[in-house]
């Protein structure tokens, strides 16, 4: 008779839903839609075909399930950095450089960033209906929310601007500018190069939301 004392007990329903959301994000990103099947994600989370079914449908509910699970955890991590925003800035450049320094750290190199672009990369334009979930709750919820705090530093007059929205969208555009090639072919940025961005994204802002400041009345030149 032998006994076998090592032998771990059943997983639980959310365990086996939550390894079979991290085998398909897994999968996806390496074999892509249309490579990917249930039989490859059932053997990487460790359970059977029957098991993914049972928790999650057929490989395009699966596949919103993996796409809603990832923006839950990217959004979580963005509204955690957008708590830090300056919304009382002792000095207005250097208080958004870090701000953006941080949100680039944290949001778009992070493992969620990093899995989201390569989803969609790969799958963005063939199958753009499967990115509905993203749209709708990833980068408009955090534009929103990035724009009522632009929105603030303009009515405590740091900055000018008209509609916080464009403004949002473009300290988004301009923060993710210089990363977006690098992070499309896989590769990291240095401490300084993301700080070196961050810098001139956040400069090139300023520029065009600004306060800008009146010039004294220039006095006149003696005969």
């Amino acid at each position: 008779m032998h006994n076998y004392p090592d032998i771990l007990p059943p997983r639980g329903h959310a365990a086996k839903r939550q390894s079979i959301i991290d085998a398909a994000a897994a999968v996806f990103c390496r074999e892509g839609f249309a490579g990917a099947n249930i039989d490859l994600i059932a053997a990487e989370a460790g359970v059977s075909r029957q098991t993914v079914y049972n928790h999650h449908g057929d490989k395009d509910k699966l596949f919103n399930a993996v796409l809603r699970e990832i923006t839950e955890r990217a959004n979580a991590r963005a509204f955690a950095i957008l708590d830090t925003f300056p919304d009382q800035p002792v000095d207005l450049e250097a208080d958004l450089v870090a701000f953006a320094l941080r949100f680039n750290k944290n949001c778009i190199w992070c493992r969620e960033g990093k899995s989201l672009r390569k989803l969609l990369l790969a799958e963005g334009e063939r199958y753009p209906e499967l990115f509905e979930v993203w749209r709708r709750e990833g980068p408009g919820k955090i534009e929103s929310a990035l724009a009522s705090r632009l929105a603030r530093l303009a009515h405590a007059g740091y900055l000018d601007i008209d509609d916080p929205d464009i403004a949002a969208r473009q300290f988004m555009a301009l923060n993710n500018a210089e990363l977006h090639l690098p992070s499309m072919f896989g590769k990291s940025l240095s401490e300084e190069e993301t700080a070196a961005a961050a810098r001139r994204a956040v400069r090139t802002f300023l520029r065009a939301f600004g306060r800008r400041v009146s010039r004294p009345a220039e006095l006149p030149q003696e005969a």
